[in-house]
């Protein structure tokens, strides 16, 4: 688990520089993860794959809410939830460009037999499974959508 062991001392260097921002966003970071880890078992053996999933989960959910306040007019809110999605995207793994994501697309689309867009559901399902987290949702769906108009 050398992502963990990152997060760690990447939050102990924050500490030292007194970076309150991804002091919280580490700390935040870190409890999710052993709160997983708690709720996983302790015989379960957790992955940087885990760990992957959690940071996921917090910058969408700190995209969510910078949307929520942007629209209710808290501008300042809005930008301070960007900034600690910014901190976490450090802990994502390098994500794909748009060729590779093509790719992933096709071969999934291949995998499942689409003839068209009424199979969605079934590419989109094995696309999201190949890129493990390489590649935002969003991206994934749009990459889908694109491919299966041109079948």
């Amino acid at each position: 688990m050398a992502l963990l062991s990152q997060i760690q001392s990447d939050l102990v260097q924050a500490m030292k520089d007194k970076d309150d921002v991804k002091l919280a966003v580490l700390r935040m970071l870190k409890s999710a993860v052993q709160l997983a880890q708690v709720e996983k078992g302790k015989d379960a053996e957790f992955t940087d794959d885990d760990v992957f999933l959690i940071v996921r989960r917090l910058i969408k959910q700190r995209s969510e809410a910078a949307e929520l306040y942007r629209s209710g007019g808290a501008a300042d809110r809005a930008e301070r939830e960007l900034a600690e999605a910014k901190i976490l995207e450090v802990y994502q793994p390098a994500q794909l460009n748009d060729e590779e994501l093509e790719k992933f697309v096709a071969e999934a689309a291949r995998i499942v037999g689409a003839a068209g867009p009424k199979d969605m559901g079934r590419v989109m399902g094995k696309a999201m499974a190949a890129v493990k987290g390489q590649a935002d949702g969003n991206r994934v769906r749009q990459a889908v959508q694109k491919y299966l108009s041109t079948l």
